[in-house]
């Protein structure tokens, strides 16, 4: 039976939506594979790892009854791309076997039985809905989504905690040593709704928003949460466990301010960095009046040292920081400065971009 016949671009484009999520290696084979599902004029991609479930749809203009089927993701991905750009494809399936065509060249992939492919639907209905642009969306993942842990026995660290709270949308992530806070205002006003995304979910959504005004709508649905933006739904149950205070995290009363070029502090500390402990990555900072000089140390008595001249009145402080947690703030950012509010050495510190009053970067000193 005649699955479908359309350019290689038409079939390749929403198989690389989904296929991020699928893992090539699984317990059950079936969630290696991507389930084709063709209904009139719409082909539809699903993929799952039982966690987050990625649809897209298509319109594919060739006229076959409603046809489903389960094949091999990496496999049916490798092979469009290997295709000429200009190339014309045509899928047949015939019992538990895929065939498809392109000019001379010939593909025949082994088949799962669609029925048997899980699926993901909504467990409730939706308790809080929000809509905005796709590009507000990702810019506040991409200022946060590099805090969140990895592998941490923590669960719940190793997400992001997505907030609702009146007129705001609040997004924070944190590994325990950092802390990233972003937020937007939204144009309506709606019930505090927390939930924590997991880990994966949300590097897809980073991958998969545009920078773009076009809408994405999240819905809260009792343990899930739904995005639909563009031709893309995507499905992620949510973390359990309750999410730290963040905002007790957050100092309010540092008084030793400094204001420092970005690009040239990012500079200066991937220099110092060469010669860092590889283990503990540590990276000291001397604030003397009108001064900062940043060093390394490895264990062969190697150094490596910057001096930098920022306006400041403050307090002597010598202070420790894992250098990676500095590089990852300062790529994340885009603006021109970056402003740091410290304490003592002992205290943590405040990092915010003066041009962007809607984030906070939260870093927590280590001894050196």
């Amino acid at each position: 039976m005649k699955l479908l016949e359309c350019s290689r671009d038409d079939l390749l484009s929403p198989l690389q939506t989904v296929s991020g999520i699928v893992e090539r290696r699984h317990t059950l084979p079936i969630l290696s594979n991507v389930l084709l599902e063709r209904n009139d004029d719409t082909l539809t991609l699903l993929a799952t790892d039982l966690e987050i479930q990625i649809c897209s749809r298509s319109q594919v203009a060739f006229p076959v009854s409603p046809t489903t089927v389960t094949t091999s993701a990496r496999k049916l991905q490798d092979i469009l791309r290997a295709l000429p750009a200009d190339a014309k494809v045509s899928i047949e399936t015939s019992g538990n076997r895929l065939q498809l065509k392109s000019g001379r060249s010939r593909f025949t992939l082994q088949t799962l039985p669609a029925e048997d492919f899980p699926r993901l639907s909504a467990s409730a209905d939706a308790a809080a809905e929000v809509s905005l642009p796709q590009k507000t969306l990702r810019s506040l993942l991409l200022l946060v989504q590099y805090a969140m842990a990895q592998q941490d026995i923590r669960y719940y660290l190793n997400g992001l905690l997505l907030s609702l709270d009146g007129t705001e949308l609040r997004v924070v992530a944190t590994d325990g040593h950092r802390l990233a806070f972003a937020k937007t205002d939204l144009e309506d006003r709606h019930p505090r709704h927390e939930v924590v995304l997991p880990r994966k979910a949300v590097l897809e959504l980073c991958k998969l928003l545009e920078e773009s005004d076009e809408p994405i709508r999240i819905a809260v649905l009792g343990n899930q949460v739904r995005f639909n933006f563009g031709t893309v739904e995507l499905f992620t149950k949510i973390v359990d466990g309750k999410f730290p205070d963040y905002a007790r995290v957050i100092p309010t009363g540092h008084k030793n301010l400094i204001t420092v070029e970005r690009v040239s502090l990012l500079q200066a500390l991937q220099r110092t960095a060469i010669l860092s402990n590889d283990k503990f990555r540590g990276v000291r900072w001397v604030l003397t009046e009108n001064s900062l000089r940043v060093s390394c140390t490895n264990t062969e008595q190697e150094e490596a040292q910057e001096e930098m001249e920022p306006e400041y009145a403050g307090m002597a402080i010598d202070i420790g920081f894992n250098v990676n947690y500095l590089l990852d703030v300062l790529n994340a950012l885009s603006g021109t400065h970056v402003r740091c509010a410290f304490g003592d050495a002992s205290s943590s510190v405040l990092m915010t971009d003066p041009a962007l009053e809607n984030f906070k970067y939260v870093i927590m000193p280590m001894r050196i």
